[in-house]
C-alpha cells in the first residue's frame, strides 16, 4: 500500500487549480486532478508533477453534472489502485468552477442554476461521494471568494453561492470532526490568469487600487496557501475562512 499522501484537486488543469496541484506536489503530495475540457493542459500539469518526482493522474469531471459523480468516483477508485497502490486519498480540494458577472435585474434562471450547480450543489454532493474514500485525519478545502464578504455590482449570484459554501464548510468541520477530518475555506480575490476573472488593464488597475498590498493577484499567490493547509503544521485549523486577497477593501 502507498504511504504517500494523495490530494484530489478539481479544476486542476489551469489557473488556480494548476498552481494548487503543483504546490501540493512540491510538498511531496501525489495528485489526482480533474479537468472539464482542457485535456491537453491537464496532461501538461501531470507531466510537471511527475517531473517533481510525484505521481499524478488527470480525470475528466463536469463538476456541475451530479449524474456523472458515480462514474467519476469509480474512475478515482481505479486510479487509486492502479497508479497509487491504495484505496483512499487524503485531501479534497473543491476548486472547479466558473464566474458570472450579471446585474440582478438581468440574471437569468439558467445562469443562476449554473452557478448553483457548480459552486454549491456540485461541491456538496461531490464531497458527500468522496467521504467513503477520504482517509480519517484528512482535509477538505473549499474555494470561496472575496465576493462572499464584500459586495460588488454584478456578482450577486456568484457571491451568494460562495457564501453558502462557507456555511457548508463549517458543517463539514462539525460532522467530520469525529473522523479527525478538518474542513476549511480559502477565499481568493480577483486572480488574473486564473481562468475566470475578466482581464483588462482597467480591471487590473481597479483591483490594485482597492488592495492593501497595491497589486493584483496571480494563481501563484493562492496555491501555496492550499498546500499549507494540507501540512501537519495546519492540523489545528478547522472550520475557518482564510481570505487570500492581499487585503481587499479593508
Amino acid at each position: 500500500m502507498s504511504t504517500s499522501k494523495i490530494a484530489l484537486v478539481t479544476g486542476g488543469s489551469r489557473g488556480l487549480g494548476k498552481d494548487m496541484a503543483l504546490k501540493l506536489a512540491q510538498q511531496g503530495i501525489d495528485v489526482i486532478l480533474t479537468y472539464h475540457s482542457q485535456q491537453a493542459e491537464a496532461a501538461t500539469v501531470v507531466a510537471a508533477i511527475e517531473a517533481l518526482g510525484r505521481r499524478a493522474v488527470a480525470l475528466r469531471l463536469n463538476a456541475a453534472d451530479l449524474s456523472t459523480f458515480g462514474t467519476f468516483f469509480a474512475q478515482v477508485t481505479t486510479a487509486l489502485a492502479d497508479t497509487f497502490g491504495t484505496d483512499r486519498f487524503d485531501f479534497l480540494i473543491n476548486n472547479a468552477g466558473t464566474s458570472l458577472s450579471a446585474p440582478i435585474a438581468e440574471t437569468t434562471e439558467a445562469q443562476f442554476d449554473e452557478m448553483l450547480n457548480v459552486h454549491l450543489k456540485g461541491v456538496y454532493f461531490l464531497t458527500q461521494k468522496a467521504l467513503p474514500l477520504l482517509n480519517d485525519g484528512g482535509r477538505i478545502i473549499n474555494i470561496s471568494s472575496v465576493s462572499a464578504r464584500s459586495s460588488y455590482s454584478g456578482f450577486s449570484v456568484y457571491g451568494s453561492v460562495k457564501g453558502a459554501v462557507e456555511v457548508f464548510t463549517r458543517y463539514l468541520a462539525v460532522e467530520l470532526g469525529p473522523r479527525g477530518i478538518a474542513a476549511n475555506v480559502v477565499a481568493p480575490g480577483a486572480v488574473f490568469g486564473g481562468g475566470a476573472m475578466p482581464d483588462s488593464p482597467e480591471m487590473r488597475a481597479w483591483v490594485a487600487q482597492i488592495t492593501a498590498l497595491g497589486r493584483t493577484a496571480e494563481p501563484d499567490d493562492i496555491g501555496g496557501i492550499v498546500a499549507f493547509l494540507c501540512t501537519d503544521a495546519a492540523r489545528w485549523l478547522n472550520g475557518q475562512r482564510i481570505e487570500a486577497t492581499g487585503g481587499v477593501m479593508l
